[in-house]
């Protein structure tokens, strides 16, 4: 079971079926944090509840993760992009090993992409913080060439 960092099969098509609409206030994207022993990838259709998250104390964590701010798409030279707000979790206590991006929105909460963090990041008693890279052909998280 891994994390691997990937734009969903399943949103490539959605995109052009209107399913996801990326524009603020159009649909609202959560961002669900996992353990470890998730499996998501470009094979992932959907949110799930299977090996996500949960606090070791407190309640700064809950089931679907956090609603993200959506920023309206634009284009970086032939690249069409998005972003999002970076978010965090304070007071939070827990391990993550990477997140899922899903349109709640949407019926069946279709799955965006798969983020892997690299290796088990860990707050206690803390802010836990997922900052988005700028908004470029380059970094963007979501990026249509």
């Amino acid at each position: 079971m891994a994390i691997t960092s990937a734009i969903c099969n399943s949103f490539k098509t959605e995109v052009l079926k209107a399913v996801h609409n990326f524009t603020e206030s159009a649909n609202t994207f959560n961002i669900a944090l996992y353990t470890s022993s998730a499996t998501l990838n470009k094979s992932t259709t959907a949110y799930t509840t299977s090996n996500e998250i949960s606090n070791t104390s407190g309640s700064a964590y809950s089931a679907k993760g956090k609603a993200l701010t959506n920023v309206t798409p634009a284009l970086s030279g032939d690249t069409a992009c998005c972003d999002f707000a970076d978010i965090s979790w304070t007071s939070a206590s827990f391990t993550a090993n990477g997140c899922l991006i899903f349109n709640d929105t949407a019926s069946g909460d279709p799955s965006v992409c798969a983020i892997a963090f690299g290796s088990d990041k860990t707050v206690t008693s803390g802010t836990f913080t997922i900052q988005f890279p700028a908004a470029d052909a380059s970094n963007a998280i979501i990026r249509i060439a």
